[in-house]
């Protein structure tokens, strides 16, 4: 099933909730305190009703996010649920990591087949600049390591980059984890949501980042593992392992995008950009059958014209929904 680009339907990001225990300045600013009420949400077998049908139309990967996944109780048991689903090849998770050292285990003993970490910076200074002054870094690595000790071995860990913030201590974040054998993913600060005053200046593009690497630890590039691939791959030459960079805002990969996205209370999204979605919430609790489902959720991507990013620069500002309800 494709778009009217062209473009298949292969990923679900899934954002389970909108809460977060953490206020990245680049996500959910300190001053949003507005959160969905819990009959809002969906309810596990809701999402796995539509996991299920997505699957059947083209999905292979799921990724489960947030705000922050893990405060959602009994996570483990959507996970339990999903992996189920006859067709779905991956199902992954991103977390800030504070909570792994609680929920790894059982994450794991669910089926959860990979795990993404955010952690933006090693420098606990930097770090809580970044997080709003609520975790430090040690508690992220403890959950790293908790993850390691269940067996989600590599993990990817997800740095937002930021000019004047945290751009000077990516060279110690790429020695420290080329040391333990994680992938490091650089992310272009993007204009995501609304609430975080994104300006261009801000934006470290990702030549320069990968320049900053090359000079001290020398790269070389990687083939793309599959269509939609959004991080531009490269390896350690000494063949010690692997970094990416995702370059949503100066190197656009629109013409590749296969995903979908499912806001915690119910909203379909066709890019990441987005200002209205689909009210799947209101279908689903209306009584609608699985089949005239299928047939709402075919329309929605076989209509979509989405291209957000490589028309940043040539259209007004919009109006987005904001991050920790799309999941990044």
């Amino acid at each position: 099933m494709r778009d009217q680009l062209g473009r298949p339907l292969q990923d679900l990001r899934i954002s389970i909730t909108d809460r977060c225990n953490f206020r990245c300045t680049y996500c959910m600013p300190a001053h949003h305190q507005v959160f969905l009420s819990k009959d809002d949400l969906l309810t596990f077998e809701e999402i796995t009703r539509l996991a299920q049908i997505l699957v059947e139309l083209g999905i292979q990967k799921i990724r489960l996010t947030g705000g922050e996944p893990l405060l959602r109780a009994g996570i483990e048991n959507l996970v339990e649920k999903l992996v189920q689903i006859e067709g779905l090849h991956d199902l992954a998770m991103i977390t800030n990591g504070y909570l792994l050292p609680r929920k790894a285990q059982a994450l794991k003993a669910a089926g959860l087949h990979r795990l993404t970490i955010s952690l933006d910076s090693l420098d606990n200074a930097v770090f809580r600049h970044m997080n709003g002054g609520l975790a430090n870094v040690e508690q992220v690595l403890a959950g790293i390591a908790a993850a390691e000790q269940a067996g989600f071995a590599p993990l990817k860990i997800n740095v937002v980059v930021q000019r004047g913030v945290n751009d000077h201590t990516l060279v110690n974040l790429a020695h420290y984890f080329k040391e333990r054998g994680h992938i490091l993913r650089f992310i272009e600060y993007m204009d995501a949501g609304t609430l975080n005053n994104w300006r261009m200046e801000s934006v470290v593009p990702a030549h320069e980042i990968l320049a900053r690497i090359d000079a001290v630890l020398p790269l070389e590039p990687v083939e793309a593992s599959y269509l939609g691939e959004v991080a531009t791959r490269y390896r350690y030459r000494d063949g010690s392992g692997e970094i990416g960079v995702i370059a949503s805002v100066t190197q656009p990969f629109c013409g590749n995008c296969t995903r979908l996205r499912l806001s915690a209370n119910g909203q379909l999204y066709t890019c990441l950009f987005a200002k209205v979605g689909l009210n799947l919430r209101g279908l689903l609790r209306s009584g609608i059958s699985d089949d005239k489902l299928k047939a709402h959720l075919a329309k929605h991507w076989q209509q979509r014209t989405d291209r957000y990013s490589e028309l940043r620069t040539a259209q007004p500002t919009q109006e987005k929904i904001e991050m920790h309800y799309i999941g990044g």
